[in-house]
């Protein structure tokens, strides 16, 4: 029987100071050169805010998987990728009730944070929890017809060590290969808060577990 074919991968990254970046820079480090993966780096694309809207078009048109890679600032995306949103997910085309190009395909966010997980509870500091304060990003993709799998989420940034900063990009790694040969159970991942909460518990070796 003939296997079926990898997802081909999306990343869509956004840091506007990726020269001082400790965490993200790595985890992109670890990912960039995978096969079946677009590294979209959007600073260096548009360093003006000139979005190409059909280049970014036929970028998503031919990924199955996309991921949203960059720092949480203010509880939300850096300038450049809610510029994106704002530009390339046109109504007609992205959404709308004629609107088929986004229809199916997955998504998911990588963010990093300087708060340790436990500020990101409705008892912590920030007093909502990372996937309430990603719900904007989630209802965007639903809109779009697009289905949302829990982010992959590194937090306690400013105080992490170098080993850690290391384990975090490898799990990143090891985590966009599992999706993109289908080794990550994603009903399993579903029941989950964040996709690197326990990675073994989620990657199957072998056959697609999708």
């Amino acid at each position: 029987m003939t296997r079926e074919a990898h997802p081909q991968i999306l990343i869509l990254f956004a840091h506007p100071a990726l020269e001082k970046s400790r965490v993200n820079s790595r985890l992109a480090a670890a990912v960039k050169d995978l096969a079946g993966v677009t590294f979209n780096d959007l600073y260096e694309q548009y360093p003006e805010f000139d979005v190409d809207v059909g280049r970014e078009q036929e970028l998503l048109t031919g990924a199955d998987l996309v991921i949203l890679q960059h720092p949480f600032f203010w509880y939300s995306t850096p300038a450049l990728l809610k510029q994106w949103e704002d530009l390339v997910l046109e109504h007609g085309w992205a959404y709308g009730s004629e609107a088929t190009a986004l229809r199916g395909k997955r998504i998911l966010s990588a963010i990093t944070a300087g708060g340790r997980e436990e500020a990101y509870q409705r008892e912590g500091h920030n007093r909502f929890t990372m996937a309430e304060l990603l719900r904007p990003i989630e209802q965007t993709a639903r809109l779009c017809g697009m289905d949302w799998l829990p982010p992959f989420a590194v937090h306690g940034t400013h105080r992490m060590s170098v080993e850690q900063m290391e384990r975090h990009a490898a799990d990143y790694r090891r985590a966009v290969e599992a999706l993109r040969d289908g080794r990550l159970d994603l009903a399993a991942a579903r029941e989950r808060s964040r996709l690197n909460d326990d990675l073994d518990a989620l990657i199957r070796d072998g056959d697609r577990a999708d």
